[in-house]
């Protein structure tokens, strides 16, 4: 297939990656090249691809640079770069003459473009549902317009009834890349974006009242939160180890015993909790959203907010086989099932591009996309 792969575009495409949305993206890309499709990124400019994809680039680089997001967020300034750019990014794709299209902007524009101009499109929702996107995907429901989100618990969060066209696919990781290590040496580990919501100071403060040490690893996101509330707690067997690309990262998983997975907002998936239990890794969690869908019985929970819990966790983490960790994310989070899934969505949309939908008469001409079509109900 001729595949059209469109991306957000806060952070680049490239490793090590600043998160979970960028994993994902950028391995997906790998696979389905290396299942010989053809591949075309829709990406911000300063990404790197993998070396079998093409890279068009929607705009020079990422916006984050420019207008972080904490900054800019919900203004004119950074909706209307958005809107101008996915603008610009739909009528490429419509123009591109792709069998299918894979959407994960989280932006309004693609999933329009699909429904108006029977474009066949999965659109991947890595977030909890936000007014401006729920409105565009419940006018986007169409046969050739499916829809995935990473877990059961957040296809409720975007409908009380899910349409025939909703689905739910897992995230999965190339398990070659996040290799299993038997044993660990007494410490845990925390990694991901440290900003609040990832509740970095709260993995500090249980691993200091449990008498773990306890290394963090990721990009500081939010500098202002690093400086006042978790650099004041580093020192001893406390430590910021940086942020390491997926190797090295890997190495540091499988030399620690239990990771602490501290999620204060509605977790989607978790995509750090299963790279570190491929690693061999049971989980100390903070329980939100959909973490104990994921993790299931590899791991050990405390309520948000409550350090004192989360130490308890931990310890009993600590305890956990490490084997069961490994096993179910080969079950269930490989790379291999969760394209295996896109796959067979793909195929479907296509098929369904001469669907008898009422309203919509199918003219393939028509795909040939104006300005208007795609701003049309924002």
């Amino acid at each position: 297939m001729k595949i059209a792969l469109m991306t957000h575009i806060r952070h680049p495409l490239r490793p090590p990656f600043m998160g979970g949305m960028e994993a994902h993206g950028w391995h997906l890309a790998r696979e389905l090249a290396a299942r010989g499709h053809e591949v075309t990124l829709f990406a911000s400019g300063d990404s790197a691809p993998p070396p079998e994809v093409r890279l068009h680039a929607v705009l020079e680089e990422h916006y984050d640079r420019r207008y972080p997001w904490h900054d800019f967020h919900g203004t004119d300034t950074l909706n209307d770069l958005l809107d101008a750019t996915f603008a610009a990014a739909c009528r490429d794709v419509a123009a591109g003459a792709f069998d299918v299209v894979h959407n994960n902007t989280l932006h309004r524009f693609p999933p329009r473009l699909s429904r108006a101009r029977r474009l066949p499109m999965v659109s991947s929702m890595h977030v909890p549902p936000f007014v401006a996107l729920r409105r565009a995907m419940g006018d986007s429901v169409a046969p050739w317009h499916l829809v995935t989100t990473c877990s059961r618990l957040q296809l409720g969060r975007w409908w009380e009834v899910p349409p025939a066209s909703a689905r739910v696919v897992g995230n999965g990781i190339a398990l070659a890349d996040w290799p299993f290590s038997a044993s660990g040496d007494g410490s845990a580990v925390w990694a991901g974006r440290i900003t609040p919501t990832k509740g970095t100071h709260l993995a500090v403060q249980a691993a200091r009242i449990a008498g773990v040490p306890l290394t963090l690893y990721g990009v500081i996101e939010h500098r202002d939160y690093f400086k006042d509330e978790i650099a004041p707690l580093l020192g001893g067997d406390i430590r910021y180890g940086g942020h390491l690309a997926g190797a090295n990262l890997a190495s540091a998983f499988g030399r620690a015993s239990a990771l602490l997975f501290t999620p204060l907002w509605d977790e989607p998936f978790g995509l750090a909790a299963i790279e570190a239990m491929a690693c061999g890794l049971p989980v100390a969690a903070v329980e939100m959203g959909a973490v104990r869908e994921v993790i299931g019985p590899c791991g050990t929970y405390a309520p948000p907010n409550d350090a004192e819990a989360l130490a308890q966790a931990l310890v009993k983490a600590m305890s956990l086989p490490r084997e069961a960790a490994r096993a179910r994310v080969e079950e269930k989070f490989s790379i291999r099932a969760m394209v295996d899934g896109y796959e067979a969505l793909y195929a479907e949309a296509v098929a369904a591009r001469e669907a008898d939908w009422p309203g919509i008469a199918y003219a393939p001409h028509e795909l040939e996309v104006a300005p208007e079509v795609v701003t049309a109900g924002a």
